[in-house]
């Protein structure tokens, strides 16, 4: 119960702030002007005609859930890189500001121990990103369901796929605000795994490029350690266009982002219990 109190502490802080307020205005913007704008004749299931502001976006007769999986699968990039991108720099400074001197000493003076505040604020930015992330998915879902009559919630499956990736690369920040109380430090950081990341997804394509020897070697070595995001981020879109994942290993991958988050937030615990405030 200590966890979801420091978890909920933190989402009322973020309630306060304009990042946060701005990204659920420009969110609702956004599915309020497609509902508004976007008309589609839809005949026995198929999609005969498309318009958004008024413009014809094709005449082409297709099943509507054909012509609308591309949607979902730039909605699920969008949402698992965008989402990543804001994350990182809109989430930085909660850690480095539960750490500030006075603060710390009086959280710490609290009937709370440190695991739970660590853990506590972990949940509440995963909170955080999982209910933007799952409010712009799920509303395209709706608003292209009541507009088509094809229903599908793949988009929000994929949502919570995406947030396996961004549990990887906030709990790499967290443990780095412990050792370094900075936010800029922390979101520089969590930008360097996140591009690291979109790089080991694709490390066969890129070890092809390097000559073979030592230098190859060191790069398959470092990006086999490394959680493979763009495959991940692949996953997702295919998830949320055909409800298919051809990606290979894709458990595996799942599994070894899993891994990389847990094994993050324990260095944090770890160097957060040895820490004297």
């Amino acid at each position: 119960m200590t966890v979801l109190h420091v978890a909920l502490d933190l989402l009322r802080e973020a309630a306060s702030r304009k990042w946060f307020l701005l990204l659920g205005a420009g969110i609702t913007l956004v599915l309020v002007s497609l509902g508004l704008s976007l008309r589609m004749e839809v005949v026995d299931g198929a999609i005969s005609a498309t318009r958004l502001f008024g413009k014809s976006l094709g005449n082409d007769i297709r099943s509507a859930d054909v012509a609308l999986r591309p949607v979902y699968v730039a909605v699920a990039y969008l949402t698992f890189y965008g989402g990543m991108v804001f994350g990182i720099l809109s989430c930085s400074d909660f850690a480095p500001a539960m750490l500030t001197p006075g603060r710390i000493e009086q959280l710490l003076s609290l009937p709370v121990r440190r695991w739970e505040l660590l853990v506590g604020t972990f949940v509440g930015v995963m909170a955080l990103a999982l209910g933007a992330a799952l409010y712009g998915a799920g509303g395209l879902a709706l608003l292209l369901g009541f507009k088509t009559g094809a229903w599908t919630f793949k988009p929000v499956l994929a949502a919570l796929l995406s947030m396996t990736g961004f549990a990887a690369v906030y709990a790499c920040m967290l443990a780095v605000a412990l050792f370094l109380r900075s936010a800029s430090v922390s979101a520089l950081f969590g930008g360097m795994v996140f591009v690291a990341g979109i790089a080991a997804g694709f490390r066969q394509e890129m070890a092809a490029a390097l000559d073979e020897g030592a230098t190859r070697t060191l790069f398959n070595a470092v990006t086999a350690l490394l959680p493979r995001l763009s495959t991940l981020a692949s996953a997702s879109a295919e998830l949320a266009g055909s409800g298919v994942v051809t990606v290979r290993s894709f458990p595996s991958v799942v599994a070894g982002v899993a891994v990389w988050a847990l094994g993050a937030l324990c260095v944090g615990l770890w160097r957060f219990e040895h820490k004297d405030f």
